[in-house]
Parts: C-alpha cells; sequence; structure tokens
C-alpha cells in the first residue's frame, strides 16, 4: 500500500521574517456587507490598503476561495494568500471553518514546500485544527500513473502563526491533530487502492503492516478458519470470488480502561452485485465498499497511539463480492454466526450479511457498546446526499456519536428505526432475509443489522449504533476543503472523537 508523507508543523508567535516561508495565508470572512479581512500580523498599513482592495480583488470570502497576491516585505513570505473561510457568525470563528480554511489553502498550494498559516486563534483547539485540516489538505494518493512529471508535490512544511505558540497544551494538542489525520489518510489511501491489488489477503496484511509498532495485537482469520467457526455470511458473500475473504480482529487493551468498545466494519473490497449484478455504471466506484472496515482499522491504531485509557476491538469483515459458478444465489439460505439463518433475496444486499458475522462476534465478547461502519446502502445518499452520513440505533449511542461527529467536524444525521420495517424481513424458510421494505431501504437495513445484536452479561442487549456512510466515503466531484476526490475517510474523526468523550465522562463520574 503506498503511504501518504506526512506534513510537519510548528507554531511561532513573532519573528515572521524569520519563517521564510513560500506563502502566508491570511483569512477572509463572508460578512453581511461583503468581504472582511480578519486578524492576522501584518501591519496597520497593509490590513488598511488591503481591506480598500478586497472588491478590487474580486475576494468574497467564501469557503474554498483562494486569491494569491505579491509577498510583502515584511512578511518573508513570497507570495501573500487570502483565503475564504466562508460566512461568519459574529464574531468567533468556528474551528470547523478554519480546519477547511488551512485544509482548503494547504490543499490548493501544492507544489510549494512551506506555507505559514495566520489565521486568527484564541484557543488551542483552534490551533489544533488548524494543523489537522492542513495535514488533511496535504493529503495525496501515490497514483499508478506511469509518467509524474507534472505533478505538484503536497506542501511539506506548515508554521502556524498564533498568541498561543508556548501554551503548555499545545504539544498534546497538534500530536492529537497529527495523529488523527494520519489515520484519516491511511483510510483514504486504503479506499484509493485499485481492487487489483487491495482484496481480501493484502487487506488484511496491510492492517498488520499499518499496527507495526503500536501496541495492538492482529488476528487474521483465513477462509479455513471461518468455515471452521461457522462465519457463514462472509464465507457466502466471499464464495463467489477468487479471492477467499477475511476477517481482521484488531485488539488494543489498556491497563487504565473505563470502557470496553467494539467497532465492526464492513469490507467488500470490491462489489459486483453477485449474481444480482450492478450496471456497469454502479460498479464503477466499488472499490469504496471497504471504507467502513478501513475507517475501524485507522480508528483501533489512532485510539492506540494516542494512548486512550479504554479497550477498543476492531472487526474488518473483508469480502469481495463476484459472479461465477460458486456465487451465492438469490433464494440461498446462510447460517450466520450463532446459528441464525438468512434468507438471500438479493446478492447485492451483500454489506449486512458479512456485517451480521461481525456483530455476533463482536457480542460474544461482551462489550459496553457496538458501534459498525458501513457503505451499506444507495438509499443513505438518497436520503442524505454525498455528504452527510446517517446513524441509527440506541438513542443515547446515537447521540453521542452525534455531539462526537459535532465536535470533529463530520456531518452525521439521526435515523429511526421504525418498528414496521421488521416484518418485511420475515422469510418463509429462514430466520429473516437479506431485504424487506424498498421505501426507507437505509432504515431497513439497519433494522436487518439489529437482528445480530447480542446480550451482555446481564442479559440486556449491548447499546448500539450503525453508520451508514454510504455517501461521504467517498467524493466523486471536485475537492473542496480539506476533502479530496476519491476516499474521504469519513467515520474516523468522528470515532475518535466519541471515544475521547466516552473517557471524558468517565472522569467526570
Amino acid at each position: 500500500m503506498s503511504a501518504n508523507h506526512p506534513i510537519s508543523f510548528n507554531v511561532i508567535s513573532s519573528d515572521l521574517k524569520k519563517a521564510s516561508a513560500d506563502a502566508l495565508v491570511i483569512g477572509v470572512g463572508k460578512g453581511a456587507d461583503g468581504a472582511v479581512l480578519l486578524d492576522s500580523p501584518l501591519t496597520a498599513s497593509t490590513v488598511k490598503s488591503l481591506k480598500e482592495s478586497l472588491a478590487a480583488l474580486g475576494v468574497t470570502g467564501d469557503a474554498d476561495q483562494l486569491v494569491r497576491l505579491p509577498g510583502l516585505p515584511d512578511t518573508g513570505a513570497k507570495v501573500l494568500v487570502l483565503a475564504g473561510v466562508g460566512k461568519l457568525a459574529g464574531t468567533e470563528i468556528t474551528e470547523e471553518s478554519l480546519r477547511r480554511a488551512a485544509g482548503s489553502a494547504v490543499r490548493q498550494l501544492a507544489g510549494l514546500a512551506h506555507v505559514v498559516l495566520a489565521l486568527p486563534t484564541t484557543a488551542v483547539e483552534q490551533v489544533s485544527a488548524l494543523a489537522e485540516g492542513a495535514a488533511l489538505g496535504a493529503y495525496q494518493y501515490d497514483s499508478l500513473h506511469s509518467n509524474k512529471a507534472g505533478n505538484k508535490a503536497a506542501v511539506a512544511k506548515v508554521t502556524i502563526y498564533s498568541a498561543l505558540a508556548k501554551d503548555p497544551k499545545l504539544a498534546a494538542a497538534l500530536l492529537r491533530a497529527s495523529t488523527v489525520a494520519k489515520a484519516v489518510n491511511a483510510t483514504r489511501t486504503l479506499v484509493n487502492e485499485p481492487p487489483s491489488r487491495l482484496y481480501p489477503a493484502t487487506f488484511a496484511e496491510a492492517a498488520k503492516d499499518l499496527a507495526k509498532g503500536l501496541p495492538v495485537k492482529v488476528t487474521v482469520m483465513d477462509e479455513k478458519r471461518l468455515l471452521k467457526d461457522g462465519f457463514g455470511g462472509i464465507m457466502g458473500v466471499g464464495q463467489g470470488s477468487s479471492r477467499p475473504p477475511r476477517m481482521v480482529k484488531m485488539e488494543y487493551k489498556s491497563d487504565k480502561a473505563v470502557a470496553d468498545l467494539a467497532l465492526v466494519g464492513k469490507g467488500i473490497t470490491f462489489d459486483s452485485g453477485g449474481i444480482s449484478i450492478k450496471p456497469g455504471a454502479g460498479m464503477i466506484t466499488m472499490k469504496c465498499d471497504m471504507a467502513g472496515a478501513a475507517a475501524v482499522l485507522n480508528t483501533v491504531l489512532a485510539v492506540a497511539e494516542l494512548g486512550l485509557p479504554v479497550n477498543v476491538t476492531g472487526w474488518l469483515c473483508i469480502a469481495e463480492n463476484m459472479p461465477s459458478g460458486t456465487a451465492i444465489r438469490p433464494s440461498d439460505v446462510l447460517t450466520i454466526l450463532g446459528g441464525k439463518t438468512v434468507e438471500v433475496l438479493n446478492t447485492d444486499a451483500e454489506g449486512r450479511l458479512v456485517m451480521a458475522d461481525g456483530l455476533v462476534a463482536a457480542s460474544h465478547e461482551f462489550p459496553d457498546v457496538i458501534i459498525d461502519v458501513a457503505t451499506l446502502t444507495g438509499a443513505q445518499v438518497v436520503a442524505l446526499g454525498h455528504r452527510t452520513a446517517a446513524v441509527m440505533g440506541d438513542d443515547g449511542v446515537s447521540a453521542a456519536l452525534k455531539a462526537a461527529a459535532d465536535r470533529a467536524g463530520e456531518l452525521i444525521w439521526p435515523m429511526p428505526l421504525p418498528e414496521e420495517l421488521r416484518p418485511s424481513l420475515d422469510s418463509p424458510v429462514a430466520d429473516l432475509a437479506n431485504i424487506g421494505e424498498r421505501m426507507g431501504g437505509m432504515m431497513t437495513a439497519a433494522v436487518f443489522l439489529q437482528e445480530f445484536i447480542g446480550k451482555d452479561k446481564n442479559g440486556e442487549t449491548i447499546p448500539w449504533a450503525h453508520l451508514d456512510i454510504a455517501g461521504p466515503a467517498f467524493n466523486e466531484g471536485a475537492p473542496y476543503g480539506y476533502t479530496p476526490k476519491q476516499g474521504t475517510g469519513m467515520a474516523v474523526r468522528t470515532l475518535v472523537a466519541y471515544v475521547e468523550d466516552v473517557v471524558a465522562r468517565s472522569n467526570q463520574r
């Protein structure tokens, strides 16, 4: 797997000239009456001149707008860059606005080596947001083009100008930002890999490689082990491919754990639809159908690298869904781990079959919470579009994930699990069918998954939530903010923030 080159950071509060950067970035917001120049280290006379020129320069302050001007002698930078932060609400700029502006600027300034970000910061969290956005914006996939002569190298060094340069909390905040960004970028790279290079066996190897040097135990279950242990869902989906499936278990344990969490990720390395084959156009992006497993993998690694006091187990349910003489057929019945039977009415509803095995396996270890992440349904995109994921499940877990997503800067919206959808999954020959009511199909899929959540040691159903990231996991449009084209790394930041919130709530008791 190709690796993304890391970006280096430092923070200064004076001596702007000594930074000797290629570009100095200052912020411009979109106010009620036009563009607003944000606080910066520029001199008062320079600020006055710029304010008078904003309209003539076509500066609006819109998010993603980037205007380059000649550098000024008092800045030490070759280029002065005006970066839009979007609409302003009052005097305070949100962390996400700063994150997006930094990411947008660094992404668009590819080809320059060193950039200074001088956007206004009044809290360590805002400095961290700038660093995280910059690291996300610097991401580049090491493509397989034979001629890379015209490629612009990503920004390698970012200096953040802030009065908080000597704050004792800053080092830890920057470490978190770089760790989380590294996890997101590694997820993006896994998603971007072609299915000829990333298939179940190589995905499992990538998990082991990425975990090297971290206190994470990686167990790879091959097809013989899966068959022996009764993982009928993942074996059924994978049996049509020449590349057999894998279940990868990733365990991070802390001596000071305040909670035991289980994460389950869908890892379909390519989804043709199987015998219920997709139209040709519907297959083009189906290398991204393993984005949930990639997010789970890198969340476990990020939690381990940050040393958070929790136990986290990740279950990566990896298979390739292909049509062949050995593939499952509509009307086949599969026996999921634990014994429940499922009639397969549509082989393109395969993600829920591999996830069923993962959810049962996770339940067998009695975690405090189970969260699953999957590019599960096209209905999710119909309901919420390309940038907003859905969360469904227990109210408490769903609300906590929504709060974590809001803090992390990811878009997630809660959806219900209507009781009337469950009867549509009834089957005359098995415990349930793998498809049901077509309208509200995103919720029907979640109702199916809910059937495989087990009981805790007290006989109560384990708290659970399901994240459907089908739309926001893969960006088919133009890059924006810190989000590149193709794999986005969706859900990693939310899951890390959720784990941090679990720890914070424990400390408050």
